[in-house]
């Protein structure tokens, strides 16, 4: 990551505030949370400043949130950051930020769920009413929603990297997960809304079970595989694939709760898009674990409460035969 050169500070915020949203420049303001892309600084009780301090598609992604999240919000049963303004790039800060709702909770990777059949009903009742169709203006995402194969190097990449660090017990049982995703049949249906990047730090808990879903930035209505349809939600081949969402089953849910929340979601996945959903499973589950384990050595933009539950997940991917119940043999 490549972080931007202006320190961010409560009183840069105040200065911006002042400048473009007066009203709400008296509020107490204070950091949040630094993110990957973002940092988040907590603007009274109720609402949050989000600003832009790593990669510069960050600044399309939250323009993209402002845009479409307060539409969506409405309809989805766990709690989410609806923005409420937008900031745009001026002398003091050369990049647009966003004001939102602040939602109450703990991310996951720090207070993982703990209530088996609760934490299953609450992620299938938000993406069920997530995976709704989507209209034809849809934002689309690469590397979200579309084909697996498209993903094949990142996978090898990941998996030679968490090979050699030792994180693999049997990277040939990782790989036979990876390989039986992609060949299951591709995705055939509408293109849905898709959140793209449902991994534990942007889930919310309290009382050991999720109650709220954050950043938003990759949300789309697809994956544009092929220059032929110019990225139009409509074409078969970028159509958003639900099971790149339905990978959360085996990266947010304790032992044990996978299958009740298939039985949970609708509409109830077939054998193939649970096959997808587990290569996605697997390759968000390796991408957190090398995180994961470059904070575990100090090293920038790593994590390392990432690593316990991506190694988690990858226990879980292994001990299932197909993705609902335990290996028997």
């Amino acid at each position: 990551m490549t972080h931007i050169e202006i320190e961010i500070t409560a009183e840069l915020i105040r200065e911006l505030l002042r400048e473009q949203h007066p009203d709400l420049a008296d509020r107490p303001v204070r950091l949040g949370a630094r993110g990957w892309d973002n940092q988040l600084w907590r603007l009274g009780d109720d609402l949050a400043v989000r600003l832009p301090w790593a990669t510069h598609t960050a600044d399309a992604l939250l323009r993209k949130e402002h845009a479409w999240l307060p539409a969506l919000a409405p309809r989805l049963p766990l709690r989410v950051p609806v923005p409420q303004r937008l900031g745009e790039p001026s002398e003091r800060f050369p990049r647009p930020w966003i004001v939102t709702t602040w939602v109450r909770g703990t991310p996951a990777d720090q207070a993982p769920a703990t209530r088996a059949a609760e934490s299953a009903e609450a992620l299938a009742a938000f993406l069920t009413a997530l995976h709704r169709p989507a209209p034809r203006d849809a934002p689309v995402g690469r590397g979200r929603g579309g084909p697996l194969s498209d993903s094949a190097d990142s996978f090898a990449e990941n998996l030679a990297g968490a090979t050699e660090l030792g994180l693999l017990r049997d990277p040939g049982a990782v790989r036979a997960v990876w390989e039986d995703a992609v060949a299951a049949p591709d995705f055939s249906g509408p293109a849905v809304w898709l959140h793209g990047d449902l991994h534990p730090a942007n889930i919310l808990t309290a009382d050991g079970t999720f109650c709220g879903v954050i950043d938003f930035g990759d949300l789309c209505a697809g994956d544009p595989a092929c220059d032929l349809c110019a990225g139009d939600p409509a074409c078969d081949l970028c159509a958003g694939d639900p099971a790149c969402d339905l990978a959360a089953a085996w990266i947010l849910l304790p032992d044990g709760a996978t299958g009740h929340f298939h039985d949970t979601y609708r509409p109830a996945p077939d054998p193939a898009t649970l096959r997808r959903a587990r290569g996605w499973a697997v390759l968000s589950a390796l991408t957190c674990a090398l995180i994961g384990e470059a904070g575990a050595r100090g090293r920038p933009g790593g994590k390392p409460t990432w690593g316990p539950p991506a190694h988690a997940a990858l226990r879980r991917l292994l001990a299932t035969a197909d993705g609902r119940r335990p290996v028997t043999r």
